[in-house]
């Protein structure tokens, strides 16, 4: 198959370097800085690159700031409007964490895009990628062990459910703080400590370390407040995020906003879980 690859990050460029291994023949547009085989020809524009292309992959994110391609390994800013009128019709074009923004640019181009982040077995694995990068940095940026540490996560989704687990097991007291009864009731089933993310008042200064993954304002100015001197609060959501970073500056709290961590700590695994979505997504289509 020929494939058509667009902007990115080390994902991106990983990817390219799979389907390359695999046999497939490769264009790229908005990558220059990345290592890439020397058979990835290298395209001078979107219609160039997406030229009898088969099948057109776009970055997870897909939009680097509203109405642009993600290039985090390339110069160019490229509007999300000059990609899509580029594309050719009735060719798979599959992109990851679509805005609401994002798609209706394509639907104005006539282009139907396949959310690849929306695929479970992406988010699962992705998810399992982004707890281990959060130990990684949780590691980096405190100077205590997590061994004894009590760490509150904000949060029970897939990241927060593998990054709970991984946290227990490494020998920290962790509190997970949900909306959901059902959640709360696992967190029990698995010895974790159950609170309500909507009364968190009062309990926040028993953490040294606060992890958020809800995209939600859910740590303003007076929960912030209220953390012990020296803590560590992260924030792992996508934007816009959970955290009052403005807020957290002003107080002295020490704030790291993660973002993208599969693409940032572990770019060749997180290239294979999306190669292999993107498989999925052709072999249901009866396109490989």
């Amino acid at each position: 198959m020929k494939f058509a690859l667009m902007g990115g990050d080390g994902r991106m460029a990983q990817l390219a370097r799979l389907l390359c291994a695999d046999g497939h023949r490769l264009a790229v547009y908005a990558l220059e800085r990345a290592e890439l085989p020397p058979e990835c020809r290298g395209a001078v524009s979107a219609e160039d690159c997406a030229r009898h292309a088969d099948c057109v992959i776009l970055p997870l994110p897909l939009s680097g700031r509203q109405g642009y391609l993600s290039t985090l390994l390339s110069a160019r800013e490229v509007p999300l409007e000059e990609v899509f009128d580029a594309l050719p019709r009735g060719v798979p074009v599959c992109a990851g964490r679509v805005d609401a923004a994002a798609a209706d640019c394509a639907k104005r181009s006539g282009v139907g895009l396949i959310d690849y982040f929306e695929r479970e077995e992406l988010c699962v694995l992705n998810a399992a990628a982004t707890a281990e990068g959060a130990l990684e940095l949780l590691i980096r940026e405190t100077p205590r062990t997590l061994l004894g540490s009590r760490v509150l996560i904000v949060g029970y989704g897939r990241i927060g459910r593998i990054l709970a687990a991984r946290l227990r097991d490494m020998g920290c007291a962790v509190a997970v703080a949900s909306r959901k009864y059902a959640d709360a009731a696992w967190c029990r089933a698995f010895g974790l400590e159950p609170l309500d993310t909507r009364a968190l008042e009062g309990h926040l200064r028993d953490f040294d370390m606060v992890v958020n993954t809800v995209p939600a304002p859910v740590l303003g100015e007076a929960r912030l407040r209220e953390l012990r001197p020296g803590a560590l609060c992260m924030d792992l959501a996508s934007r816009p995020g959970g955290v009052d970073f403005a807020a957290a500056a002003a107080l002295g709290v020490h704030a790291v906003w993660a973002l993208s961590l599969p693409g940032e700590v572990a770019p060749v695994s997180a290239g294979e879980i999306i190669r292999d979505t993107i498989y999925n997504i052709l072999r249901e289509q009866e396109l490989m």
